[in-house]
């Protein structure tokens, strides 16, 4: 009984992994902001390269709580992570429209992004759901901090981009709220700093490739 459990979450984990690497991201909610508008050539650039960023990093964020949630202790830590996951996956459609509509491309090593996220997800939760959680929040707050960079960044004519980095921005506010209200612990500052460089690898990357 218990080896069939297992097999159901490696099923759906490998599911969840491949429809969000592989297949066209879908949003339950409508995309943030006025309808989009050309920019001119350079602005257009400046724009898709910030939101090929945001686009990996949500598709990070979902493996993250995909890792997260396959090995939480519990069934409440479980459905918190996938919630948040859920609307993650609003946020990744939102960003693979924005691309779409800059004519640009998303990361070609996003398989790459959702692999290791999804380590790291599941190692965090294997060190118990508290630990689980306070990564959740400070992941968050790095994202906060990140996101309130790109909209200084964000050429100001790109009113389809700012709206929808500020509706991200809120929300990966309350998923922080959220995991720190559930008991998510205050993590040691040497896993905060090797957190923020390992995200500094990956925005980097994904500005260029």
């Amino acid at each position: 009984m218990e080896s069939g459990r297992h097999l159901d979450s490696a099923i759906a984990a490998v599911d969840r992994a491949l429809r969000s690497v592989f297949a066209p991201a879908s949003a339950r909610r409508p995309t943030p902001g006025p309808a989009a508008q050309p920019l001119p050539e350079q602005e257009r650039r400046a724009s898709a390269a910030l939101m090929r960023i945001n686009h990996a990093g949500e598709l990070a964020a979902q493996a993250l709580y995909h890792g997260q949630a396959a090995c939480a202790r519990t069934a409440a830590t479980r459905e918190l992570l996938l919630a948040a996951a859920h609307c993650e996956s609003d946020h990744l459609a939102w960003c693979e429209t924005r691309l779409n509509e800059l004519g640009a491309r998303a990361s070609l090593l996003n398989p790459l992004w959702y692999a290791g996220s999804f380590v790291i997800g599941a190692a965090a939760a294997l060190l118990g759901d508290r630990v689980s959680l306070g990564f959740v929040a400070e992941t968050e707050r790095q994202v906060e901090g990140h996101l309130d960079q790109h909209l200084h960044r964000l050429p100001p004519s790109d009113a389809r981009s700012r709206a929808i980095l500020e509706a991200m921005r809120a929300e990966e506010i309350e998923h922080g709220q959220t995991a720190r209200a559930a008991g998510g612990a205050t993590l040691p500052q040497p896993v905060q700093t090797l957190m923020q460089y390992t995200a500094r690898v990956m925005t980097e990357t994904a500005y260029w490739v």
